[in-house]
């Protein structure tokens, strides 16, 4: 899909991702209009030149506000998650109503592309590298929620002459990275006291982490070459950092030898799951491969957002 002059939707374009998406979108060419409630954006991070709209998209007025038959494609970003929340069931309901309402108006006026961020939690535990022809077994109500989205999503392609391009996400790190992420908790427990860090877990977990303008470069790359009607790709590295090697790199970044002490277990919270990589084998014979490692995608976030902390 060509996307100079497209008429885009970016739902939670105001958020991490989304922000710097719609940004790269504009640079291309393309006519962007961001929808967010803000609830994890910021109206800062709105790019110049996008069109905003704030709104509750589990709201079906703000979804027949957003979306109409001019826009070429949706981006569909937007999603409530908290791996914290008491009630990870009213994420899930929330998501997949957001997620169906905004599929039922696009087949109502005629918009025929959307791309999806999914998530590599729809794979569960499963096999290193893990491909995109994987059986989907996930084991937290988040990856529950985007394994029920995607299938949303491909009924719409086979019933509603629909064309979907699912992205499923590894841990994507950078500027504007929120509370939530390891990097960022690390650096906010570290800034409160320098002396000691806690580890959720035992600090073994290891998962392949992306940069943003890694994981913008491929989904602006896949939109463009692949023209499957359901196009699924991973978003990844090659490579996994553990968390005691994101303790370490934080650290010592932030130029500070903390006691490290450990929660125990192997696994952060309930539905973690602990290893993970995916295999990004088909992203790379359309032609794009990330250019860095786990490792230093890890680094190059701690040093951006600790310049976003100290306005440097």
């Amino acid at each position: 899909m060509e996307l100079s002059d497209a008429q885009a939707v970016v739902t939670g374009g105001a958020g991490f991702v989304g922000s710097h998406l719609a940004e790269r979108l504009l640079s291309e060419g393309a006519n962007v209009t961001i929808v967010d409630d803000l609830s994890n954006g910021r109206r800062e991070w709105v790019p110049d030149g996008a069109t905003f709209i704030e709104g509750d998209l589990t709201r079906n007025s703000v979804v027949k506000n957003s979306i109409d038959a001019s826009i070429d494609v949706v981006f569909h970003l937007a999603a409530r998650k908290d791996v914290n929340d008491p009630h990870p069931r009213s994420q899930f309901e929330a998501n997949t109503e957001m997620t169906a309402s905004i599929l039922d108006r696009m087949a109502a006026v005629g918009v025929e592309h959307i791309a999806f961020t999914s998530s590599s939690t729809v794979y569960g535990e499963a096999p290193r590298p893990t491909p995109e022809d994987y059986p989907q077994a996930p084991i937290s109500m988040y990856g529950a929620g985007k394994t029920a989205e995607e299938a949303l999503i491909s009924s719409s392609v086979h019933g509603a002459n629909l064309s979907a391009w699912i992205f499923r996400f590894a841990n994507i790190v950078g500027p504007r990275l929120q509370s939530g992420a390891v990097i960022v908790d690390f650096i906010d427990k570290l800034l409160a006291d320098p002396t000691s860090l806690e580890i959720k877990g035992d600090g073994r977990q290891a998962k392949s982490y992306m940069a943003i303008e890694s994981c913008i470069d491929a989904m602006v790359h896949v939109v463009r070459e692949a023209t499957a009607d359901r196009a699924v790709y991973n978003l990844g590295t090659r490579t996994t950092s553990s968390v005691i090697t994101i303790a370490d790199i934080v650290s010592e970044t932030m130029g500070l030898e903390p006691e490290y002490e450990f929660t125990g277990g192997d696994r952060g919270w309930t539905g973690d799951v602990p290893k993970m990589r995916l295999s990004i084998e088909k992203l790379r014979a359309l032609g794009w491969e990330p250019p860095e490692s786990s490792d230093t995608a890890v680094r190059q976030a701690t040093e951006a957002l600790l310049d976003q902390r100290t306005g440097t």
